[in-house]
């Protein structure tokens, strides 16, 4: 029941929660951590890495020609300070037929990604506008983490 930037956000957080823990079990030197998630949104739905070729189908089709967003949250800390910043990019799909759909499942590139496609590829050719961060939707917003890093002693 949580909105999908609470989601990432709070993913986001866990992974840098284990992160840290890790690095403490290791016994390793103190050093800056970074974490970061994406996640893929149809309004309030979640749409994570598909499991199959058929969810992969179902995601894309919700996206066909509407817009839906992108948000990556980006999690940084050391041993006293920590920081995070949430990136939400919108996406508008041009319609998709379910030949297109069902090659670019065959293609295998939805699998592995949220949302079953990557901007970088050849679903790139369906973006109609994009409004927000490219390296966001990429899956690392490139401004947010070097402005997140500044703030641990990173200089750009």
């Amino acid at each position: 029941d949580e909105l999908p930037e609470t989601y990432c956000a709070r993913v986001t957080a866990e992974k840098l929660d284990a992160a840290l823990v890790r690095l403490a079990a290791r016994g390793l030197p103190p050093a800056p951590i970074l974490c970061a998630d994406t996640t893929v949104a149809v309004d309030s739905l979640i749409l994570g890495k598909p499991e199959n070729d058929a969810d992969a189908a179902r995601m894309l089709g919700l996206m066909s020609g509407r817009t839906h967003r992108v948000i990556t949250a980006v999690a940084v800390a050391d041993a006293t300070r920590r920081a995070a910043t949430l990136n939400v990019s919108q996406v508008e799909f041009a319609p998709l037929s379910a030949a297109q759909i069902e090659r670019y499942v065959a293609s295998r590139e939805p699998f592995g990604k949220a949302g079953a496609y990557a901007i970088q590829s050849q679903a790139a050719a369906w973006i109609v506008k994009i409004a927000g961060s490219y390296s966001g939707i990429m899956g690392l917003p490139l401004y947010e983490t070097a402005s997140l890093l500044d703030k641990f002693g990173f200089e750009f």
